[in-house]
């Protein structure tokens, strides 16, 4: 959910302070990797071929 779809404040301070430690690993992770890691299309695309080797177009398509 969304900062801005929270139903109440307690909800946009929880999905604040989700996205603040989900970047902070995020940059842990692409300052030890010496790289950035992939985002948007391109993640699904990684994530999906990671998972059995066929991409996320191959699977729908089956």
């Amino acid at each position: 959910m969304g900062i801005e779809q929270a139903p109440t404040e307690t909800g946009k301070q929880s999905a604040r302070g989700l996205r603040e430690s989900t970047r902070i690993e995020e940059q842990e992770v692409e300052d030890s990797k010496g790289s950035d890691l992939a985002k948007g299309a391109e993640r699904v695309e990684e994530r999906s071929r990671s998972s059995d080797g066929k991409s996320a177009g191959d699977k729908q398509r089956s």
